[in-house]
This record gives structure tokens, sequence and C-alpha cells, in this order.
């Protein structure tokens, strides 16, 4: 499982012109399952997410998470995230989850998530997404549910 997570003051997705999902100060975190994910790595990567310390403490220094400013997650799978662009010009997208598999484990990540204590958003699942943000800082990392980075 990857995660894309930006930190924003802001973020929201639209579906055919509707606001379906939106959150003040956060994470937007772009979420792509592969198809040899398990439970464990939603909870893994809820866990790590809600925890990073990404915001800033009283000195400008990255030493609070999520958790610490109360703050929010809309969370949008991306199954592009896994997207191999190694050989020629298309990317393959062999590794992705496919949807059976990608939403329950998707789904899993959101009440992880929320069992943490944290509001949670979302983007519709399989929909077209217009994704709006702001991103804070800006401040963007990626994160492997198996460590490859």
């Amino acid at each position: 499982m990857r995660a894309c997570v930006q930190r924003v003051s802001q973020a929201s997705v639209t579906v055919d012109g509707h606001i379906v999902g939106q959150i003040g100060c956060g994470l937007l975190v772009l979420l792509g399952v592969t198809g040899d994910d398990q439970s464990k790595d939603a909870a893994y990567l809820a866990e790590k997410i809600a925890t990073l310390r990404i915001f800033n403490d009283q000195d400008g220094k990255m030493n609070r998470s999520l958790l610490d400013i109360g703050g929010q997650m809309l969370v949008v799978s991306q199954f592009t995230l896994l997207g191999d662009c190694r050989k020629g010009r298309r990317p393959s997208f062999v590794q992705a989850a496919g949807p059976e598999i990608a939403q329950r484990l998707y789904s899993q990540f959101v009440a992880d998530v929320q069992s943490h204590g944290v509001h949670v958003a979302t983007g519709r699942f399989q929909a077209h997404m217009d994704v709006a943000l702001i991103n804070d800082g800006p401040v963007t990392v990626l994160l492997d549910s198996r460590r490859a980075f």
C-alpha cells in the first residue's frame, strides 16, 4: 500500500460538480492499494500517518502529528500511485489491486484512522474526482507499507 501524504491548510474533493469531502487543517492522503496488500498494511499506514510528525511546533520544527494538532484527514483512493513507468511511455498498473480488494482495504484504512480519533473525509471510490488543496509548506511525503522507500 502506498500513500502520498500532503500537509494542507484545506482540501476538498468534487464529483460531478458536488463536494463529496472536505477538510480544514490536516492531511490529504492519496492512497494506492496493491494486489498483495492485507489488513496489516492498512493498519500500519493508518497508525504511521496519524502519528507522523510533520506539523510545526512552537519553534517551527516538525515535531507535531495530526493527533497532536487535532487535524483532519481527507483520503482519496488513487490506483495510479502504483503505476510503473520504468518501461515505455505508458504506465503499467499490474501491481494495483482489483476494485473489490482495493475498496475493502481503502475502507479499512479509513476506519483505522478514525479509530485514532481523527475526523476523516473521503472521495468517492472509482469516481472521476477533482481534488483541490492548499499545500501547507509545501510538505509532501511518500510512504509504502512494505517500506520500499
